[in-house]
């Protein structure tokens, strides 16, 4: 499918609009989407579901400024949404919904929020939710900053997950990579002393920046600091081969073996609670590495 620009994004050559009476709001308006809309048509039986999951399993948020933000004055009761009180997980960019209704059919006792842009996908993770019976997911589509902004209170979030977002890996697009330091603050926010965030990526360049951004946080520390480091990193190999150009089909430019290793390791074991969707498949077979981080919120 192609990706359609978002015509609702804000013009970058133009000054940003600001809100002197909402600073974080304002910083929403000046930082670049991390995504690009695609089509948001849907089969017949995709549109189906929707229109019946629509106020059940699928969230009705109104917009705000564009289709993919949040009315600033609308709130969740999440308990009252549930039915109940539970431990709550967010994953952020869910796509058809592998990772989160496996996760949902494990953990009866949890509740998940699965937040993903693009409609398709959220009509297939719906449609799976459904086939399923998992009566302790929800389905935001919107985006995903402000939905952690706007619908979640100070430590009202157990565990937040980002399994595998877009990389940006061109240098001039890694601005719109979610994971920055005004995004470091918002999961903070939400999570409580001891909350956990679960970060995996098959782009090493983007591991190494989440790696180096969360660990500079005063607000996390990685409980796997030193771990994985050396030969035993995946950083090493993926830069003693350069497995990630070899995987796009590009002419490899390793680096030398004192360059190439990673001393400071700091990765993750794979989380358990994670399975392997299609995506990870398939980026395992052109040879790429996965990257996992664990990262616990501080007092």
């Amino acid at each position: 499918m192609t990706s359609q620009p978002d015509t609702s994004q804000p013009d970058p050559s133009q000054p940003a609009p600001t809100d002197p009476e909402n600073p974080r709001r304002t910083l929403l308006m000046r930082r670049p989407l991390s995504f690009v809309r695609r089509s948001n048509r849907l089969k017949p039986s995709y549109q189906r579901t929707w229109d019946a999951a629509l106020g059940e399993e699928l969230l009705e948020i109104p917009h705000g400024e564009r289709d993919t933000s949040v009315a600033e004055d609308f709130r969740i009761d999440w308990a009252a949404e549930f039915g109940r009180s539970a431990p709550i997980v967010v994953e952020i960019g869910s796509g058809s919904g592998e990772a989160v209704a496996h996760a949902a059919a494990a953990n009866p006792d949890t509740d998940f929020l699965a937040i993903e842009v693009y409609k398709p996908g959220a009509a297939q993770l719906v449609s799976r939710i459904r086939r399923e019976g998992l009566s302790n997911v929800r389905v935001a589509v919107a985006n995903a900053p402000e939905v952690l902004d706007q619908l979640f209170a100070p430590g009202e979030v157990a565990e937040v997950w980002i399994f595998f977002p877009d990389p940006w890996h061109k240098k001039k697009h890694n601005k719109r990579r979610l994971i920055d330091e005004s995004f470091i603050e918002r999961v903070a926010r939400v999570l409580p002393a001891g909350g956990v965030w679960r970060l995996a990526t098959d782009w090493s360049g983007y591991a190494v920046q989440m790696r180096t951004l969360i660990g500079a946080s005063t607000q996390f520390r990685n409980p796997h600091a030193g771990e994985r480091a050396g030969d035993a990193s995946p950083l090493t190999e993926v830069q003693l081969h350069d497995l990630d150009a070899i995987s796009m089909g590009k002419e490899p430019a390793p680096l030398e073996p004192e360059q190439a290793r990673d001393d400071d390791g700091g990765w993750a074991p794979r989380f358990h609670g994670r399975t392997q969707t299609d995506f990870e498949t398939k980026a395992l077979a052109v040879g790429r590495k996965i990257f996992d981080l664990t990262f616990v919120r501080e007092q």
